[in-house]
């Protein structure tokens, strides 16, 4: 998992991904020392009469890194330059107005960070990716706020500053579905890794009915009663049942099961390698394989699969689908493609570099016609993926302007008929989603999935589809507004939601699938090593779908026991899965009651 590395590339709180220090030390070293020239204006304003302001500074020379220990320091030696904004509106002007902050550069190998503090000098809101621009969204209310720009590797550049109040965009109504609702079920203690299961991953054997979660170097096995009720069982892979390299340690710890072949992948990250197995028989035997290809990335692994894009090579043995191994490197992220069943991989092969997006990337997800998709959360000011035509050979890099850099991975589902959803978290911490029909090429119906329920920040995106025009979005939500990342001070209580749309995206429903019992309180950290003990829950969750369409989110518990019942956050990550327990499922050959059609094939 993420916590264990050292190259996690991960910094402050609010960071997305950078380039590792010790690099930016040497291109420091190239760089003359020039002093860099203050904001120009030092201050200004934005009201709903004159909404917007501008400003810059630079040019810089030396980086300031700091951020990498996890708080930013200011001084003669580590440069930052501080704006004063006032801003000044009218009363309710924030229910549909929100506040923009923008900072660019000209050289996109240059990088700067944006930091936004209160009156009192506490950090609201933060964008300290690789992104260019550098983008934060804050509720428009009238306040005094000090921008801070930090030249992270500021290449001897200048940037420009701009602050804007602009109009939220309108989200249609919600769905009128009937809301489906969910189980929960949470593995025993008797289970070794029961309450270490920071970032899950799960699969279903559509064969058999069971679905594979992992929860660190653990692979468990849950099949479900005719009642819904779960049983839970260790199946990890290990010597005994023929994978030796199985259960030992991690760096970072994915599962998959593809939904047409039944196979399972467990793997275990290990610098830039992977060990991984496979089962066909849902963990009672395990085959081990090469794990990951040349060259492979040194963090956030991930895996998946599905069929060959037609006209260009295919599979080299039996087994029909390609499997996919996709990892970050220190500058770009790179993905290798095994054409013998997950045997052994490819040369692993860029998907995008440093120039295109932040390091950091979700779960690749493969369509039904072969389209290889690669979502990542900060691509030049945008979120994007990164998408493969030809079974991974070259990668073209595919925006959704209507989204800005979150801290949250995003997530794509992909229906039956090759329709993209992709679920994010924007920059502002709400939860939006939108719907591609040209495999990311234009987006439609970006909407706020969380507006009807009052949540203001989410983390964990995750998305699966079925039927073409059925998807679901599962988030950890809170009804809070606010910098989830103070320790000090962010109380909100936080719950697995799931949004579902009927109508290809048009509309969605939201539900609360664990109304009952929080799975955090107070801060989530998703900033890497420099987090504290708020990062329990690490860096995703997972969804997928059974046979009839039922949704299961994977998620890791963190409330337990006391924290349940109304006492203090304890910080638990216990294995839990909340399975779909009535409503219509992503299948609609499953809406009527007796309808036993085989289901179709979505991811």
């Amino acid at each position: 998992m993420a916590l264990l590395s050292t190259l996690r590339l991960h910094r402050h709180p609010r960071s997305r991904g950078r380039i590792a220090v010790g690099l930016l030390a040497l291109i420091a070293g190239t760089l003359p020392s020039v002093p860099a020239d203050a904001a120009t204006p030092p201050s200004g304003s934005v009201s709903d009469a004159a909404p917007t302001t501008t400003w810059s500074a630079g040019p810089f020379a030396a980086p300031n890194v700091s951020g990498t220990a996890g708080t930013v320091s200011c001084g003669n030696a580590q440069l930052c330059d501080d704006y004063t904004l006032k801003v000044s509106v009218p009363v309710g002007y924030d229910a549909g107005h929100s506040l923009r902050v923008d900072v660019k550069w000209p050289d996109s190998a240059a990088d700067f960070d944006l930091y936004v503090l209160d009156a009192d000098g506490r950090e609201v809101a933060a964008s300290a990716s690789s992104s260019d621009p550098e983008t934060v969204l804050l509720p428009a209310v009238t306040a005094s706020y000090t921008v801070r720009v930090v030249p992270y590797a500021p290449l001897g550049d200048s940037f420009t500053g701009t602050a804007s109040l602009v109009a939220d965009p309108a989200d249609p109504p919600p769905s009128t579905a009937t809301p489906p609702t969910y189980a929960n079920s949470s593995a025993p203690d008797s289970i070794k890794d029961a309450h270490n299961a920071g970032e899950p991953s799960i699969g279903v054997d559509r064969a058999t009915g069971a679905a594979m979660f992992q929860a660190y170097t653990s692979t468990l096995k849950v099949t479900y009663d005719g009642a819904g009720a779960a049983t839970w069982q260790d199946k990890s892979a290990n010597a005994g049942n023929g994978c030796p390299q199985g259960s030992i340690t991690s760096l970072d710890p994915i599962l998959f099961t593809d939904p047409a072949t039944h196979r399972t992948f467990e793997s275990q990250l290990a610098g830039k390698t992977a060990l991984t197995c496979y089962t066909d028989d849902d963990g009672e035997t395990w085959t081990p394989t090469g794990g990951s290809g040349i060259n492979s990335g040194v963090d956030h692994q991930t895996i998946g699969g599905g069929p060959f894009t037609t006209g260009e090579p295919g599979a080299v043995t039996s087994y029909p689908n390609a499997v996919y191994y996709c990892s970050q490197d220190i500058a770009d992220a790179s993905c290798a493609v095994s054409r013998d069943g997950g045997l052994t991989y490819g040369p692993a092969v860029p998907t995008y570099s440093l120039l295109d997006c932040g390091g950091l990337h979700g779960h690749v997800k493969v369509a039904p016609d072969g389209t290889v998709y690669v979502p990542n959360k900060g691509c030049g000011g945008n979120q994007a993926v990164a998408v493969s035509e030809d079974n991974g050979l070259t990668w073209t890099v595919r925006k959704n302007p209507s989204s800005t850099p979150g801290d949250s991975d995003p997530s794509v589902g992909i229906g039956a008929g090759g329709t993209v959803y992709m679920g994010y978290q924007n920059s502002d911490g709400t939860a939006r989603i939108a719907v591609s029909h040209d495999k990311g090429k234009t987006w439609l119906y970006d909407q706020n999935v969380g507006a009807f329920l009052g949540i203001k920040n989410i983390v964990f995106p995750a998305v699966t589809a079925g039927d073409d025009n059925r998807a679901a979005f599962a988030f950890l939500g809170t009804t809070t507004g606010g910098n989830y990342q103070d320790t000090a001070n962010f109380k909100g209580v936080w719950h697995l939601y799931v949004a579902t749309t009927y109508d290809g995206g048009q509309s969605w429903v939201t539900v609360d699938a664990t109304p009952t019992d929080p799975v955090q309180k107070g801060s989530i950290c998703t900033g890497g090593t420099t987090c504290g003990q708020d990062r329990n829950l690490l860096d995703f969750i997972d969804v997928t779908l059974d046979a009839q369409g039922r949704v299961l989110a994977a998620y890791a518990d963190g409330c337990t026991g006391i924290c349940a019942t109304g006492g203090a956050q304890n910080y638990d990550a216990l294995a839990s899965i909340a399975r779909q327990s009535s409503g219509n499922t992503l299948y609609g050959a499953y809406d009527a009651a007796g309808n036993h059609k085989k289901s179709k094939g979505g991811r």
